[in-house]
């Protein structure tokens, strides 16, 4: 059997105990190592599970995932996702090569931020579709996520930005020369997601992320507890303003705030506001939030 098994968002003890169980029945366990990452080594993780973990980087996963699901008709393997498994279409991918093999498969499913974002006092049914925001390089800067936010806008909804990750990627230069040489990780910051949604904004100039007038809410290490998990909110223009520091360790993310907010939405988050009365003053002028 193949099992997929989501192993949350921040330290070894988010595993569930099904998750586990499950770890400890395998022959063989891979840990995706690209799509997202946990705030602690995979020794940490390997000595409360009581098994080595194979790290499975993106040319594993995407393209010798044959190596994955080796034997696994007559023993079981297990493939551990930081979140939960479904929060990449990677997963789905090489669920659906498993179940062309004929390979029984299991999910073990656990919290991602896809739900966990709640913590910053949205409500999960007042988000719209989520999206990516890709580090910007010279040459390519694309801006097709531009038109998600607005169809989000348009009625009303939050949207979640995933920042981008690069894990054991590689220079333009050694990618065409073929050259297994990796660049160092690099994880997007709240102010570069910030800086790059305003050059957007100013090339659209559609209104949908006006840096005076959107609100929005950064987050870090969700589910890491008081010690690591950061929020903060405010304007984007606030934000931007703010040292980078403020905003914690990576992974971050970032939600801007649909013009549906209510007023216990907003209520919640002025908690964590950068300036609480600037907060419920674009609260109550732009979204119409009327507090008690």
């Amino acid at each position: 059997m193949l099992y997929i098994i989501g192993i949350g968002l921040s330290d070894e003890k988010d595993i569930t105990l099904r998750g586990l169980e499950a770890i400890q029945s395998s022959v063989r366990v891979y840990l995706e190592a690209y799509t997202s990452i946990l705030g602690v080594q995979k020794e940490r993780l390997e000595e409360l599970y009581g098994k080595p973990l194979i790290l499975a980087d993106r040319d594993m996963v995407e393209t010798e995932s044959d190596e994955i699901l080796r034997d696994a008709h007559t023993e079981d393997v297990a493939l551990l996702i930081v979140g939960d498994p479904f929060g990449a279409t990677t997963h789905t991918d090489v669920l659906l090569r498993a179940r062309r093999l004929g390979i029984t498969t299991r999910i073990i499913h656990n919290a991602s931020i896809m739900n966990a974002v709640g913590t910053c006092g949205l409500q999960l049914y007042n988000f719209g579709q989520t999206i990516s925001l890709v580090f910007f390089t010279d040459t390519w800067r694309p801006d097709s996520f531009y038109d998600r936010v607005r169809e989000n806008a348009d009625l009303g909804m939050h949207t979640l930005i995933l920042l981008d990750i690069k894990v054991k990627e590689q220079s333009e230069e050694n990618l065409a020369r073929g050259r297994k040489i990796y660049e160092p990780p690099r994880y997007m910051s709240i102010p570069q997601a910030v800086a790059q949604l305003t050059e957007v904004e100013e090339t659209r100039q559609g209104g949908v992320l006006a840096p005076d007038r959107t609100l929005a809410i950064a987050l870090s290490r969700v589910g890491g507890g008081p010690d690591h998990e950061r929020i903060v909110c405010g304007t984007l223009a606030q934000l931007r303003e703010q040292p980078p520091d403020i905003f914690g360790e990576p992974l971050h993310s970032l939600v801007i705030v649909g013009r549906r907010l209510h007023h216990l939405e907003a209520e919640y988050a002025a908690g964590f506001a950068v300036d609480e009365t600037s907060w419920r003053e674009v609260a109550r002028e732009v979204y119409g939030c009327k507090f008690d």
